[in-house]
């Protein structure tokens, strides 16, 4: 639904996630905001998470590091970097101040010195809403993937909101819920404290791999 009474603010941007709404534009030179409640959520178990065996031997094979809001604008401009995106030129501001806020958070993979793939989201209490990801070489966003939710499990965190649902994130062990069941699960994740920099982030893929397969 398209919202013509309000003017998009980082402070209403958080008050709408802790109401299960999230903003999104039709592409990127419109200027109208579009709220969205979908009927079926995408969420990606913080325990659930799969990694196939091609992405394990690509983790193992290391060769890159990964880093936790080293250039968030990187990143962002990375998911929009695509022929159809939402991500307006207001949408990208207001992820930006929200990030200086810390409430915006990007995990980035590099391959040297080149930013390989990405992943960012806003984080409410225990709950962690994934905006967008993209890769710039082979696996790059679900390597990013596979850090944040560890990263995410160790700091207390107990909702990963997708949005939607993709093959791409269903491969992964994303899945589908009710409205209903969505706004019952954040409803939880809000009542409960989580801080993304409560430990440091693990960056040695062997060590994720471990913690990953003892508990999917």
């Amino acid at each position: 639904m398209k919202d013509d009474s309000f003017s998009l603010t980082p402070i209403l941007l958080l008050n709408a996630y802790a109401a299960g709404i999230f903003p999104m534009a039709e592409s990127r030179e419109d200027p109208e905001i579009y709220w969205v409640d979908p009927k079926r959520r995408g969420i990606l178990p913080l325990d659930g998470f799969h990694i196939s065996r091609s992405l394990a031997r690509r983790m193992r094979k290391g060769g890159y590091t990964a880093s936790l809001n080293r250039d968030f604008e990187g990143v962002v401009d990375g998911c929009a970097a695509r022929d159809e995106t939402w991500i307006s030129a207001e949408i990208r501001t207001h992820y930006s101040a929200l990030h200086n806020m810390g409430h915006a958070h990007s995990l980035e993979i590099w391959e040297g010195d080149t930013l390989a793939g990405g992943v960012y989201g806003v984080a409410l209490q225990s709950a962690f809403f994934g905006e967008s990801m993209f890769s710039a070489r082979v696996d790059g966003s679900k390597r990013a993937l596979a850090h944040l939710v560890d990263h995410l499990r160790r700091c207390g965190f107990t909702l990963f909101d997708t949005q939607f649902i993709t093959p791409h994130l269903e491969s992964l062990g994303a899945l589908e819920i009710p409205r209903g069941a969505y706004h019952l699960r954040l409803e939880s994740a809000l009542a409960k404290r989580a801080d993304i920099h409560a430990a440091p982030l693990d960056a040695d893929p062997h060590s994720v791999l471990q913690r990953m397969t003892q508990t999917s």
